[in-house]
């Protein structure tokens, strides 16, 4: 048993000045690994995450998610003082995260060009739909616009019906753990040039980097091959796909050549056609991708005579991998996801007990599982401007004066109502 470390992050202040999804997600990972997160938001309604459903009484699921483990901060950055408080955090911080228009912030006095004349080791992360460069930098856009330009929904889907929806938040998420890993990167790089860096990150760019097969088929072939929509399996990876079983759907992964030579075994010996696994033709990939429809009109009405729970016991006694396509309430009571502690439970001192999805991190020899709950709105105003310097009278005025701006938290409210 290795001894217990602190958390790599540990002593690293992180302004997170960012709204919605990519750049809160930034945050709570950097606050998972140790690091001091300060989430700052607009006076009045703060993060329009927090109007996002699911609600509990007035508490947005989704804000609680993105933000747990953050201080809070709530300042009007448009009054002198409070653009002299953000200044001043800003001179104390290590990492300044945004996700706002390319030259939102400039106006305020929070872009990378003021902050890092003040302060030379800053690394400040922008998320944005573009880049800061392109023709397009100037335009808004959110994950759907990235998924649908960068190719990725083209490809999704059923043969000549519009692509669906992809129902997770694929382009925020990606190039939040992307910015995630080049903080982390340039943070290391501060160590050798003792300088910070502007790291500029685009929704559009990370999900076109995110294609592992349709640009090289493209480039590769000069041209002449363009990925499609193929519905419920992979041309190109037979036999790899979804398949509709008797009382629900699974997916089954038996593209290898040994896998698919002891699938194809298996189907036969259990009322396949004869002399199936035997067939020469289908042996390779090749061989399989070439006869992919001769192969699915044998195992698609096998599986559909079957229940779930049967054919994953069979695929797994020939190590054929193989799983139920899952509804959420399957998921977490998935005795897998619940030994690797993937539900965080926290103490909220309105909700009382809640479950939120914890982080993928795994470390030997520290935890990084967020016991602290997202802030209420301004929650840590005091303490903060107080560690910059401020005096009571100062923090005092400007709470009076709406400055700072504060917003306690509601009357109780049922999980689950």
């Amino acid at each position: 048993m290795l001894p217990m470390q602190s958390r790599p992050l540990e002593g690293i202040r992180v302004i997170d000045y960012s709204h919605f999804l990519a750049g809160p997600y930034v945050g709570r990972c950097l606050a998972a690994m140790g690091a001091e997160v300060i989430k700052v938001e607009r006076p009045g309604t703060g993060d329009a995450g927090r109007q996002h459903a699911w609600f509990v009484g007035e508490h947005s699921g989704y804000f609680l998610q993105l933000n747990m483990g953050k201080k809070g901060l709530s300042v009007n950055t448009k009054d002198p003082r409070g653009r002299a408080l953000m200044q001043k955090l800003c001179d104390s911080a290590d990492v300044f995260v945004e996700n706002y228009r390319p030259g939102a912030l400039d106006k305020l006095g929070l872009g990378y060009a003021e902050l890092a004349a003040r302060n030379a080791g800053l690394v400040y992360c922008s998320i944005s739909a573009y880049g800061h460069t392109g023709p397009d930098a100037h335009r808004a856009g959110f994950g759907l616009i990235a998924e649908a330009k960068s190719g990725i929904m083209q490809m999704v889907g059923t043969p000549g019906e519009a692509p669906p929806l992809l129902r997770i938040s694929l382009g925020d998420m990606y190039t939040g753990i992307h910015a995630v890993a080049a903080i982390n990167a340039a943070l290391l790089g501060r160590v050798k040039s003792g300088r910070g860096q502007h790291i500029d990150m685009a929704l559009y760019d990370t999900l076109v980097s995110m294609h592992e097969y349709a640009i090289q088929c493209y480039t590769l072939s000069g041209g002449n091959e363009v990925p499609v929509q193929t519905g419920h399996d992979m041309p190109t990876s037979t036999l790899y796909g979804v398949f509709r079983a008797a009382d629900g759907d699974l997916v089954i992964a038996a593209q290898v050549d040994d896998a698919w030579k002891r699938f194809a075994q298996m189907l036969e010996s259990n009322g396949g056609p004869a002399g199936f696994a035997a067939n020469a033709r289908l042996h390779t990939s090749a061989g399989r991708n070439a006869h992919r429809l001769e192969i699915l009109s044998v195992v698609k009405p096998w599986v559909a005579q079957r229940k779930v729970a049967q054919l994953l016991a069979l695929c797994d006694a020939i190590d054929v991998p193989a799983a139920k396509v899952q509804r959420i309430d399957e998921v977490l009571a998935d005795p897998q996801i619940q030994a690797r502690g993937m539900l965080v439970e926290q103490n909220h001192p309105v909700l009382g007990r809640i479950q939120l999805p914890n982080l993928p991190f795994r470390f030997s020899a520290c935890d990084t599982t967020i016991r602290d709950v997202a802030p209420e709105l301004g929650e840590h105003n005091e303490s903060i401007a107080a560690s910059l310097g401020f005096s009571r009278e100062e923090i005092a005025e400007m709470q009076r004066d709406g400055v700072l701006f504060s917003k306690p938290a509601t009357a109780p409210a049922k999980v689950g109502t």
